[in-house]
């Protein structure tokens, strides 16, 4: 299935071909991190196999961005915006 439906906080449900992909959530900055940690975190990507925090901006609708949980081997959603994240994790 590679189509799959994102439910938007401002217009409801909307096909995932209204939004684009804004990459996978990942950690706040750590003032105290290493340079080589903050490269890492801003440039190095999980690309999980399984469940992941992303983040799809709303371009064809209100322009919004909406954070959800996908299967990324299925495309299915298990959390939508305003839903509980569980236990996923957002950075290696």
């Amino acid at each position: 299935m590679s189509h799959f439906y994102i439910r938007c906080p401002n217009c409801g449900p909307r096909a995932c071909s209204e939004f684009s992909y804004n990459g996978e959530v990942r950690p706040l900055a750590d003032p105290a991190a290493s340079e080589a940690a903050e490269i890492d975190r801003l440039w190095l990507r999980r690309n999980a196999n399984g469940l992941q925090r992303e983040r799809w901006f709303h371009a064809a609708g209100c322009r919004r961005f909406v954070t959800i949980t996908r299967d990324t081997r299925t495309n299915i959603i298990v959390a939508q915006p305003g839903e509980p994240a569980g236990d996923v994790a957002t950075h290696a």
